[in-house]
């Protein structure tokens, strides 16, 4: 029903929001002479908001084209090199370059898409020759395809390094930052010959009872059933994964959004202001952001309430009692994998000493090849995305990936 429920709902905005679209079209027509005085650019630009915040969004696109490496143009490609159900392994070829080190991204699956990270493959273009793991939209998968959880996840990780081949490093943001820990300690464990040579970790929940936030204590303040019984709902017949027990993104999206609703109200108010200005460019600069954060994605039901536990309620991780299909997943198995640990002052889903904690549960690895960067100022979004990113973040991953290659 809850599923059926926002699909109903959002039918009906999708036709509001084109009608507003269309008003907002008809009072902002430079023909029309109400677009200059009166109360026509105030409502015009009311409406342009409402039908840009009630649109219907799908997946978006990463569009990179093209980079500049030694100061010269290159030509950007999208490459779909292994596909799987759940996932598959996206490549950005840059034209007539050859080399480089080898970079694995692994985007978060927590409701939104990997496209979310644009800022993140676009500043390591020049540097890397780019991979992304390209999660599917879980609402899209047959049931035929089976399950895919936090054990499948590793174990996707792990098959796409292998693809990609030995001497290739990882970067986790956020979510995978579990994941692709438990994979490095596997890997090492077993003496593999893909195990990554660097992973960074970037506001990462290695051990959430560091700096408890809001995220941290909603899933620790109510139990397991509860997560079964409120936010868990079957895929309706109208999607490819009709039948499926999925955790909605729209779902996500609304935590997301109510954590910090008043700073959206006001990101709106000043869209809205910018467009009564006519400064198109500060308008479209946040309708930009709230594309791509708007456009999210179902996860497996499984996945979800196997992180919950795991992740969040038992930190099973950081206590030792974590194990990949039955395997312990020992981070003192680590001994060659350079650790980067990388935080943001003002995060506020990931606290401060969460991902640092994997530095010390990796008890065999030298103190040479363990660093930790906490950037300051920067929310949780800004240590992947933004100015910070791109001028103080990005070259200290380049700088540790060149030192460790």
């Amino acid at each position: 029903m809850l599923y059926d429920a926002y699909e109903l709902q959002k039918s009906m905005f999708a036709g509001a929001s084109a009608m507003a679209n269309f008003g907002a079209g008809v009072l902002q027509n430079p023909a029309n002479p109400f677009a200059y005085f009166g109360g026509g650019p105030i409502l015009g630009s009311a409406l342009e908001v409402f039908a840009h915040a009630s649109a219907p969004r799908g997946k978006p696109d990463f569009g990179l084209v093209s980079t500049v490496i030694d100061g010269r143009p290159v030509i950007v490609s999208e490459q779909i090199v292994l596909r799987r159900p759940f996932g598959q392994l996206k490549r950005f070829a840059r034209d007539g370059v050859e080399g480089g080190p080898k970079l694995l991204i692994v985007a978060p699956m927590s409701g939104h898409y990997a496209t979310l990270l644009r800022g993140t493959v676009e500043r390591m273009l020049p540097f890397a020759d780019v991979y992304i793991t390209d999660w599917r939209d879980a609402k899209l998968v047959p049931l035929a395809d089976g399950s895919f959880n936090l054990d499948d996840y590793i174990d996707y990780l792990v098959e796409y390094l292998e693809h990609i081949g030995p001497g290739a490093h990882m970067l986790a943001v956020c979510q995978p930052s579990v994941p692709c820990y438990a994979a490095a300690c596997l890997m090492s464990a077993d003496k593999h010959p893909c195990r990554p040579k660097t992973l960074t970790m970037m506001g990462g929940p290695i051990d959430t009872r560091e700096a408890p936030t809001a995220v941290n204590t909603l899933a620790t303040q109510r139990p397991h059933a509860w997560f079964e019984q409120n936010v868990i709902a079957t895929v309706p017949m109208t999607y490819p994964g009709a039948g499926r027990k999925v955790y909605p993104g729209f779902l996500q999206l609304a935590g997301f959004m109510t954590m910090n609703l008043g700073n959206h109200m006001i990101s709106h108010w000043e869209m809205f202001k910018h467009l009564v200005q006519g400064d198109d460019e500060s308008a479209d600069a946040t309708k930009d952001f709230y594309e791509e954060y708007r456009s999210v994605c179902d996860m497996t039901a499984e996945f979800y309430l196997q992180t919950i536990d795991v992740v969040f309620q038992r930190h099973a991780i950081a206590n030792g009692t974590y194990t990949h299909r039955g395997r312990p997943v020992d981070p003192g198995a680590i001994t060659d994998v350079a650790l980067l640990a990388i935080e943001g002052e003002r995060d506020d889903i990931s606290g401060l000493g969460q991902t640092k904690a994997a530095l010390t549960l990796a008890n065999n690895l030298p103190a040479a090849k363990k660093r930790y960067l906490m950037a300051e100022g920067a929310g949780h979004y800004g240590i992947f995305n933004g100015s910070k990113w791109r001028t103080k973040i990005a070259p200290v991953v380049e700088e540790w990936i060149t030192a460790n290659g």
